[in-house]
């Protein structure tokens, strides 16, 4: 029906077809507006409710309390790492985990703020695990305890949240936002670049707890302010209309197929496929401990640069495409989010294993 092939970026990343056609019949005219979505202001009624909707639906997939507010900030997650340690850091003091790429760039960006105690790291074998949490060194006065939950690079993922010892976490969600389900309250605050497993490029959402919010930042730019996105209800400037437009379809198609339970089930299913194969090759391996194993991100290697290219070219010339790991760590990855179907991740598991009958 389309000329699609399988997309396995890690982001920006494919979107659910469902979704695209909804989109693309929408284009020229939103719901008899003559616009399209594009074109609006967004300070006009029909704009503010698709706004106001894409909010509620958000609230009803996750359980989101009403003690927390839900902001749609452009610039992204990066900008986040420095509008965190700015926010949050009132004694001047947070706990990070290094587990990746992400949160190792994470805790650059807040030492520029603050001070930062890397309170555990995976480094010590290029990411391959996520370092016990249960009993980690936390000063009284820290601010808060910061994770990226999923290493899209590295491709681990937190099998058990740490022991914040009643400190409040932070975490960067990213790459499996709305993969599965959670409990909000466990977090002071969760964010997400949408551009991995939500919608298009260029945004941000973030679920932070009221308390959370300060108003007496009088020093810092307004923009970098989470008051001023919650006091304007993230419109204290143009926000990026497009995205939030988007991921508001994205939304309602996560329910109507039975919520984030029902993902949950989906991408486990899927993920089953690509490890149970990379676990019984004699020629691929996954390259994370099995506990720590991202649903979203599967790196995996030849042991040779040289066949690891190969099986790239081989891939892309099959209608596969974004397979090639992270330049900072080479191998294939294989990102497969929720848009990613089963027939995808089986398709894939059929050329490689094609692959390694013709490469022994």
């Amino acid at each position: 029906m389309y000329d699609r092939v399988y997309n396995f970026s890690a982001g920006p990343a494919m979107m659910s077809v469902p979704v695209l056609e909804e989109i693309r019949d929408e284009m020229l005219n939103y719901r008899g507006s003559g616009m399209c979505v594009m074109e609006m202001s967004h300070r006009s009624k029909v704009f503010q409710q698709i706004a106001d909707e894409a909010e509620a639906d958000l609230r009803k997939l996750m359980g989101i309390p009403d003690n927390y507010k839900v902001l749609f900030i452009q610039g992204g997650a990066t900008l986040q790492f420095s509008m965190i340690p700015m926010n949050l850091m009132k004694n001047g003091k947070a706990v990070y985990i290094e587990s990746g790429a992400w949160s190792k760039k994470a805790i650059a960006e807040a030492k520029k703020v603050g001070e930062v105690i890397v309170a555990a790291s995976s480094k010590d074998r290029n990411y391959a695990y996520v370092p016990d949490c249960s009993d980690l060194d936390i000063p009284e006065d820290t601010d808060y305890v910061y994770i990226c939950e999923n290493e899209t690079i590295h491709g681990t993922t937190y099998p058990k949240l740490p022991n914040t010892k009643g400190h409040i976490l932070v975490a960067d969600q990213s790459s499996m936002f709305l993969s599965k389900p959670v409990n909000v309250s466990d977090y002071g605050m969760i964010y997400a670049g949408v551009q991995k497993n939500v919608g298009p490029a260029g945004m941000v959402i973030a679920i932070i707890r009221e308390d959370l919010i300060r108003d007496d930042l009088t020093d810092l730019p307004i923009y970098m302010q989470y008051s001023a996105h919650a006091q304007n209800g993230s419109m204290y400037n143009t926000p990026n209309c497009w995205a939030i437009y988007c991921c508001g379809k994205v939304f309602k198609y996560l329910l109507s197929i039975g919520g984030l339970s029902e993902m949950h089930r989906r991408n486990v299913e899927k993920a089953k496929v690509l490890y149970d194969f990379l676990d019984s090759s004699k020629l691929f391996s996954g390259t994370v401990d099995k506990d720590c194993r991202s649903l979203m991100n599967v790196p995996f290697v030849t042991g040779s640069e040289e066949m690891d290219a190969k099986v790239v070219a081989a891939t892309k010339a099959a209608g596969f495409d974004n397979l090639k790991g992270h330049r900072s760590v080479g191998g294939l990855r294989a990102s497969i989010y929720n848009a990613m179907p089963k027939e995808g991740v089986e398709a894939l598991v059929t050329l490689l294993r094609e692959f390694e009958a013709n490469n022994k």
